[in-house]
């Protein structure tokens, strides 16, 4: 699609599963609307995941709007092309009014709407979703670019497999969902590898005869409000828990690889040229990562002696390795690594939006995706809503109930629209929002 109306209804920016579910959801409700996409659908989940990616949720999560997962394998885990064809047939199933390589460079305000400047020209728009996650620039511990220029350096995104990386050992930064399932791809492709631990939680694969993932569905984890959290929205910070769908999915266990060589260290503090400077929170950092996992364990087990669900006995994790030493520092050239891979995630870059929407932190002020700023919406951010709003289960509850609201301000008189403004300015500020 090419052509470009001046005005719209809606504009929804962004073409992922986010983008594409709320487009769906103004479908639906008869709402004339336009998606930009400045790549192509689905486009990180294309150029930003390793060769062997797959999902660590089950496929039969894969809940986008009137389009499950529909396959023979609901209990398995697409990979990394598996996903990008459900998002894309996702789209044709919709016909969605996409229009891709066009950038949103500037979102501000115009009259009682809004002005898009886009790579095709200008836009004018009632309404206003931004759908295009929390994850936008590559980042990397600030003294990356003192390490020595012979030091080959990766992110995450960058990353494809083994043998893009030259000869030698190589350092994984970063323990989360990435940086441990980078390692094991490393280690099963028989490199020889580094990883500098932190503070992310595990979770167990299989528990008491089924994915630890269906027992938490049915405890209502994934449909927990972010405001009943014991965190609030402090928990919108926190890691993901690491495990993996691989090979039919499995645990992720940092002990047993060390125990096949794998060298693990703490959180990486500092470097400069092929000195690294480390914490000695290795013992901390694998303690409370097990402290996570079996607490899951046990939620799993009260849950199925409340309801007296038949199940077979599964015994908790029990350590099968600990550090004897923690090293603090560690020498690349010594060590034989010419390899880095940042796995340390992404810094949101909001700035083409020219809205009084952000807090202090620059994350938009938002309750369930309405924002501060009357007419301007945000889906697809991790713990958005509830725990599944970051993932494909949970966002087509999230684009429903900004779709209800864009559809009743559309219909709302001028004077239904300032009484519902001073409301929702009231519950931002009681809740701190603003």
């Amino acid at each position: 699609m090419t052509d470009l109306d001046t005005h719209y209804p809606v504009v929804v920016i962004g073409g992922g599963q986010a983008g594409l579910a709320m487009s769906a959801q103004l479908i639906k409700q008869g709402i004339d609307h336009v998606v930009l996409e400045k790549n192509t659908i689905a486009h990180s989940w294309k150029t930003q995941r390793w060769d062997a990616f797959c999902l660590v949720t089950p496929n039969w999560q894969c809940r986008l709007p009137g389009f499950p997962y529909v396959g023979g394998d609901p209990h398995g885990f697409m990979l990394r092309d598996e996903i990008v064809s459900y998002i894309e047939d996702f789209a044709r199933h919709i016909d969605a009014p996409v229009h891709e390589g066009v950038a949103v460079t500037r979102l501000g305000p115009s009259g009682r709407g809004f002005m898009l400047e886009t790579t095709a020209g200008e836009i004018a728009a009632d309404r206003v979703v931004l759908a295009v996650s929390g994850y936008h620039i590559p980042k990397v511990l600030p003294f990356a670019d003192r390490l020595d220029a012979s030091i080959v350096q990766i992110h995450s995104s960058a990353y494809r497999n083994a043998d893009q990386l030259p000869p030698g050992e190589i350092l994984v930064v970063g323990s989360g969902q990435s940086g441990c399932q980078i390692a094991e791809d490393l280690h099963l492709a028989g490199r020889k590898v580094h990883l500098a631990v932190g503070s992310a939680p595990r979770c167990p694969r299989f528990y008491r005869g089924r994915d630890a993932v269906d027992w938490l569905d049915d405890l209502g984890q994934y449909d927990l409000p972010v405001d009943k959290h014991s965190l609030k929205e402090g928990v919108r910070r926190n890691a993901n828990h690491y495990l993996t769908g691989r090979d039919g999915g499995r645990d992720i266990d940092l002990r047993k690889f060390a125990l096949e060589g794998m060298k693990l260290y703490g959180r990486l503090k500092d470097g400069r040229g092929t000195s690294l400077q480390l914490g000695d929170d290795l013992q901390v950092n694998l303690d409370n990562a097990d402290k996570v996992y079996n607490g899951i364990c046990r939620l799993i087990d009260d849950h199925i002696a409340k309801n007296r669900i038949a199940a077979p006995v599964t015994p908790h994790y029990e350590p099968v390795w600990s550090p004897t030493s923690v090293p603090t520092e560690l020498d690349l050239a010594a060590s034989g690594i010419t390899s880095i891979i940042w796995t340390t995630g992404f810094r949101s870059d909001w700035s083409w939006v020219d809205l009084p929407m952000f807090d202090g932190t620059g994350y938009p002020t938002h309750k369930r995706g309405i924002t501060s700023v009357d007419g301007v919406y945000v889906v697809g951010l991790p713990w958005l809503y509830t725990w599944g709003s970051g993932r494909f289960v949970g966002i087509g509850r999230d684009t429903e109930f900004v779709a209800d609201h864009i559809t009743e301000r559309l219909n709302a008189s001028p004077v239904d629209l300032r009484q519902a403004g001073r409301s929702e300015v009231s519950q931002f500020a009681a809740s701190g929002a603003m």
